[in-house]
């Protein structure tokens, strides 16, 4: 990997563990083991690098949500595989809801546009599959796909921050378990 890619790996592991607002500069080039001057040579400050990190996270996170919700035959086993896929430690909460509590982040423009376009691609990807499955007649025709892909995609938001407070990953799948009860309850 370059220096660049050190930088924005660094910066993702960093602004998930800690947040953005108590990630350093200082702190980002001694995790990624570059020198000073380093940032600034391949990025305009700290926000810069911290939209390249979330570019990065965005990558990640749609191949896993197309992978999660490409898998299965029916819209519910879709969305299964979506709300129970390989949550990388959710203890430490969603790399996205955790950006979007930091103050820092929203009154900046660019990483709020960032974090707040790649919500709203998760919920039309999830609309998108409940549509299909309103349109299949798996779930009632009066099902409303975009509220119910927002109420899938709070959940999942909602069971990160219930675990982390609870210190509990169990509280996580029982959200989880609990929204797929009702699309099951919504089915034709």
């Amino acid at each position: 990997m370059t220096t660049r890619d050190d930088l924005i790996e660094a910066t993702r592991e960093l602004m998930w563990e800690r947040g953005y607002g108590a990630t350093s500069p200082r702190e980002i080039l001694d995790a990624a083991g570059a020198g000073k001057g380093s940032m600034y040579h391949h990025f305009q400050g700290k926000e810069a690098l911290a939209q390249a990190a979330i570019e990065r996270n965005t990558e990640q996170m749609k191949a896993q949500v197309l992978a999660s919700l490409g898998s299965g035959s029916s819209a519910v086993e879709r969305l299964r595989a979506y709300l129970t896929r390989d949550h990388e430690a959710v203890l430490k909460g969603c790399q996205f809801g955790r950006l979007v509590q930091e103050p820092e982040v929203i009154d900046s423009p660019a990483l709020r546009t960032e974090v707040g376009e790649m919500f709203a691609w998760i919920r039309g990807q999830l609309a998108a599959v409940i549509t299909d499955g309103v349109e299949s007649g798996e779930f009632r025709a009066d099902l409303d796909p975009v509220r119910t892909a927002a109420t899938v995609a709070a959940t999942l938001q909602g069971g990160y921050v219930l675990a982390r407070a609870a210190q509990d990953a169990s509280v996580f799948d029982d959200a989880v378990e609990g929204v797929l009860a009702l699309l099951e309850a919504a089915r034709a």
